[in-house]
């Protein structure tokens, strides 16, 4: 007997590969995918100005890091945390307005950086529904607690995101590998309803995208949380985000469809020496763990396409007899 209907399995028709530099945009979803990526010993640069929810955002974070503009004071609010723009999340938030614009421009810097290296692109769509600041007329990547009264709220179209994607797609983007990805975080602050139609939007605007440019694939983790899985058992505590354990089933599914046969190879050898480099031995000085070191600097050697720059350095450190 058959107790749940499993996802048909997705392949991607451009790899990633150790070689691959990756730039990853979006929700916090996207956030727990690229530390799995970063973890593997992946090169990928995630968001540097934060988590983005919204694909407006995401478009025009894009778009400061092509251009590398100059952060704009009107758009930086003072809140308990500190300063910090409406362009970017509270993580870069900062004691003085000074420190906030210097904090936004050298994360715009290297995004500048990840931008024009990366063979690829992960973007994850969180919602459709927006805030647009009044005063500016244009929509923000995070309220910060603003009072609402400052923000009109209301949902992107298909039409309106396939419109902001298709200059990135016909520039910046145009000679990338673009994966786009739908977060299975449930927005329920929205209203459940809201939610539905704002997913559903997201949905028909990355399948229209993906029609149009053939560098656009589509992975469907929200498909696996919500049709394969479909489960409260696979969601965390807050009824919202995808669990541990549905997360790691999302990576496996990932790992098959989009890394490089080589890579998918590699991936158990490289977590063998991540952990090794992990491992805090009782007694760092015995003739065991010199050996120990000795065995995982080879294997590390070993591996030329991955740089195992931090884990060498462990290893040569404990493997010298002192």
């Amino acid at each position: 007997m058959k107790f749940r209907t499993e996802i048909d399995h997705t392949e991607l028709s451009a790899k990633i590969d150790y070689g691959t530099n990756i730039l990853a945009l979006g929700s916090c979803f996207a956030q727990s995918i690229a530390e799995r990526l970063s973890a593997a010993k992946f090169r990928i640069e995630l968001c540097p100005t934060g988590i983005l929810f919204n694909p407006a955002s995401i478009a025009d974070t894009l778009l400061f890091f092509a251009s590398q503009s100059p952060a704009e004071r009107s758009r930086f609010v003072e809140r308990s945390e500190g300063w910090v723009s409406l362009d970017s999340h509270s993580d870069l938030a900062r004691p003085t307005i000074e420190e906030a614009i210097s904090a936004l421009e050298s994360a715009t810097a290297r995004g500048h950086q990840a931008l024009q290296s990366a063979q690829c692109v992960i973007i994850t769509f969180g919602t459709a529904w927006v805030y647009r600041h009044n005063d500016s007329g244009k929509i923000v990547a995070n309220c910060h607690k603003v009072p609402q009264s400052e923000f009109t709220r209301f949902r992107l179209s298909v039409e309106e995101i396939v419109a902001l994607y298709k200059p990135l797609f016909e520039g910046i983007l145009s000679d990338k590998q673009v994966i786009f990805t739908l977060s299975p975080v449930r927005h329920t602050a929205d209203g459940l309803a809201e939610n539905s139609l704002s997913k559903a939007t997201l949905r028909v605007a990355i399948a229209e995208l993906c029609a149009l440019y053939p560098n656009a694939e589509y992975f469907p983790a929200y498909e696996i949380v919500t049709d394969d899985l479909r489960d409260y058992r696979f969601y965390a505590d807050d009824l919202v985000h995808p669990s541990h354990r549905a997360v790691e089933y999302i990576w496996e599914h990932f790992t098959k469809a989009a890394l490089s046969p080589r890579a998918q190879a590699l991936l158990p050898r490289v977590k063998q020496v991540v952990d090794a480099a992990a491992h805090r031995p009782s007694n760092p000085t015995s003739e065991a763990y010199r050996n120990f070191c000795s065995r995982y600097l080879q294997e590390a050697k070993a591996i030329a396409e991955v740089d195992f720059s931090d884990e060498c350095a462990i290893f040569e450190r404990y493997s010298v007899k002192s």
